[in-house]
């Protein structure tokens, strides 16, 4: 069974390894949007995988650490693409919260990366 628990954040960051006249090379923000997935059997006494606050618990401090912030200033974002977010957060949940399968890092309503954890990547 697979639980979703959405949360937001509001963050600028540029990135600074494409070309000077592309449109992410400049400071901008965005309103991220993260799904942190959490994979695992019912427990049959309580019928649920995991509470809910317990993965709010895990995952909610992390991603408050990027509200309103500069991500490029970041220890591990200095290019920050949401393929290199979605490691970022994984890096600090999975230990605290071992049942993540995925996290889902979008940064617009139509662009989104997934991120299944180390194990996944080639």
């Amino acid at each position: 069974m697979e639980l979703v628990k959405h949360y937001t954040f509001e963050a600028a960051h540029r990135l600074p390894h494409v070309p000077e006249d592309h449109k992410c090379a400049r400071l901008h923000g965005h309103s991220f949007r993260v799904a942190v997935h959490i994979e695992g059997p019912v427990d049959p006494a309580l019928g649920w995988v995991m509470d809910y606050a317990d993965v709010s618990a895990a995952a909610k401090p992390v991603i408050d650490a990027l509200d309103h912030r500069y991500l490029n200033e970041i220890d591990g974002l200095e290019n920050p693409t949401s393929e290199r977010i979605a490691e970022w957060l994984w890096a600090r949940i999975e230990p605290v919260l071992p049942a993540l399968s995925r996290i889902v890092v979008a940064e617009t309503c139509t662009s989104a990366c997934v991120y299944r954890g180390p194990a996944s990547e080639p």
